[in-house]
Order: C-alpha cells, then structure tokens, then sequence
C-alpha cells in the first residue's frame, strides 16, 4: 500500500499572499463607501447599511472582513473604528489617506490587472507619461495628509538639527507636491523663506497649503520642469523627497544643477528610497513600485546610489542615514556644499 509522505507544511505565508487581492479590495471599497466615517462611535451592521442604502448582510460581511483586518472592532455585533483607522481612514481627518491609496491602486490597476501579459511580451510600446500635470496635481492632493500626518513634521524636526540651520535664509523644495515638508521646515526656523517647485497645476495645489497655514508671506512657489528649467539660485538648504527618481538616468547632472543653486556652504538634503538585498527590500517598496517596474520604468535607486552621485557632483560632504516612514524605511542623504 502507498504510503502518504512525510510531510509538514507550513502555507501561512502563502495562503495570506493569496488573500492579499481580498484584503485589498475590502479596504478599497471601504474607502469608496466612507464606511469608516460611520464607525467614530459603535455601530451595527444594520445601522450602516441603512445609513448608505447598502444590503445588510454583505454590509456586514464587509464589517466582519474589516475586523479581520483589525481596522475596526467588533464587540456584541456592533463595529468601531480602531484609533489608527479613525485617524487615517475618517474623511474628515487631517491625516486622511484614503484618497491616496485609491490613487495609487488606479494608478496601477492597468498593468497590474494581468502581469503575465507583461512577463510574456515586455512593458508597454508607450511608456508612462510623467509630464501629465492633471494627473500629479491629483496626486499632490492626495499625498497631502500623508506629509502632514507625520512625515513633514518628522523631516522639519530632522532638518533643523543640521549644522548652521538656525542661519539659513532661503530653502527650495525641489519637486514639492502640496509643499507640506518646506511649509513644516520654514516653521521650523524664525525667518528663513521657502520656495516650492513643482509643474504649474501642482503649484496651485500647494498654494491652497500655503494660504491655509498662513505662510504666504514666507513661502512662494515656482512653477516649471526643473530638469529643463531654471531652479533659482542662493539657497541656502534644498530638499527634495521621492523625486529625483524621475531623473535617474541623469542624476549627475541634475545633482551638478541643485549643486550651482547653492550658496557657498549651503546644504542638499536628498530623502529617497534605496533598494537592499539584491533590490528585493524593503518589501514594501519593491511591490508598491511593481508596476511602474513592469511598465518599463525601472527608477528606483539602488542604497546609496544617490550619495554616491552627490560625490561625483562636487559636494564636498555627504552624511547618509536611514529613516522610518510610515510606508518603509528611506535613506536620507545630506551634502554640504
């Protein structure tokens, strides 16, 4: 008689990879019916069923799945926002992300809908467009409340410990977005003024920051292509934050411009990721950017990549160190003049 192997195996790992599309689309649909704006206090299912006009039972598997999740509580048949949900996931939150990750599955549900297309006959004949500015200032608006949850705080703090800060007097924010890391910076100092840079509709975007913190009398924008364009000059500090990937091909020679835009002394201050372990790791990035890779855009760095290109640029300094955001770890460069 046959006899079965002897075997042990251990799936967890595999049977949650599996599950992943699963949990993907509970949080997804969560966030487009704004269930959690509905779960600040205990409610039943029934309850949030009728105040959306979904169906009762599948409102309430969808609950059930979300506690699985551990984003809500369930205690007696009645749900709850957990702390970290009620603040990320509540609409009216500062720290809203929900917009964000909705973005970021649009952004790549097409190549991501069949990779084996991709694997079998390579990326796209047309490769993606970067220079859409509906589409960036779209996502300037959605990466707001994630700097300002924390990480425009955290890099301020970070950045004002550097050497001769307390003197600086002008500061660029190269690639800005909705601006909240050079608005958090310029906080951070009694006097300096901040520039952001970013293309034409994504400056309107941090404009709309910059008048709600009240920081028009310190911080402008300046609108263009800062490959191309003019940056400015006399700064004193540039920062630039999961931006420079666009330019990777020509990283030297964009790292020599920001290099001319400094004061004599002045300070780089590169925030990016930077691949480990053969550009497997962090996880996190390596499957977020998935698609941008599969697309044929293959602009993440690998670590210390762009340190090493602050050298050939001409920095006479550079100080690397590695920082934890709420997505994964990144390296921060810092290059003095």
């Amino acid at each position: 008689m046959k006899q079965l192997p002897d075997l042990d195996l251990e799936l967890h790992n595999l049977f949650d990879i599996v599950n992943g599309r699963t949990k993907t689309q509970l949080l997804l649909t969560a966030i487009e019916l704004n269930i959690f704006d509905f779960l600040s206090t205990s409610q039943s299912a029934e309850s949030v069923a009728a105040e959306l006009g979904t169906h009762p039972m599948c409102t309430r598997f969808l609950l059930d799945g979300l506690a699985a999740l551990d984003l809500v509580d369930k205690k007696d048949n009645r749900y709850q926002n957990l702390p970290d949900t009620q603040m990320a996931l509540h609409s009216q939150s500062p720290a809203y992300v929900g917009r964000m990750f909705s973005m970021m599955d649009g952004m790549s549900a097409g190549i991501m809908a069949d990779i084996g297309h991709a694997v079998r006959h390579g990326p796209p004949d047309t490769p993606a467009d970067f220079g859409n500015e509906a589409v960036w200032a779209a996502h300037a608006r959605s990466m707001a409340n994630y700097q300002r949850g924390g990480p425009a705080q955290k890099m301020a703090a970070t950045v004002s410990q550097i050497d001769g800060f307390a003197s600086f007097e002008k500061m660029l924010d190269l690639g800005g977005g909705p601006g909240l890391y050079c608005i958090a910076m310029v906080a951070e100092h009694p006097r300096m003024r901040g520039v952001i840079f970013d293309q034409p509709a994504v400056t309107k975007v941090a404009e709309e920051f910059i008048a709600e913190y009240e920081m028009a009398d310190r911080v402008t924008t300046m609108a263009g292509d800062y490959v191309n364009d003019p940056i400015g000059e006399g700064y004193d500090l540039i920062w630039a934050s999961a931006t420079l990937n666009f330019v990777r091909p020509g990283l030297t020679a964009m790292l020599e411009k920001i290099h001319r835009a400094l004061k004599p002394g002045g300070v780089f201050v590169s925030h990016a990721d930077g691949l480990t372990h053969e550009r497997t790791q962090p996880a996190a990035y390596v499957l977020g950017s998935m698609a941008w890779m599969l697309s044929g855009q293959d602009l993440m760095f690998d670590s210390g990549e762009v340190a090493e290109a602050m050298k050939r640029a001409g920095f006479a300094s550079v100080e690397s160190t590695i920082v934890e955001t709420p997505m994964m770890p990144m390296e921060l460069d810092i290059a003095r003049k």
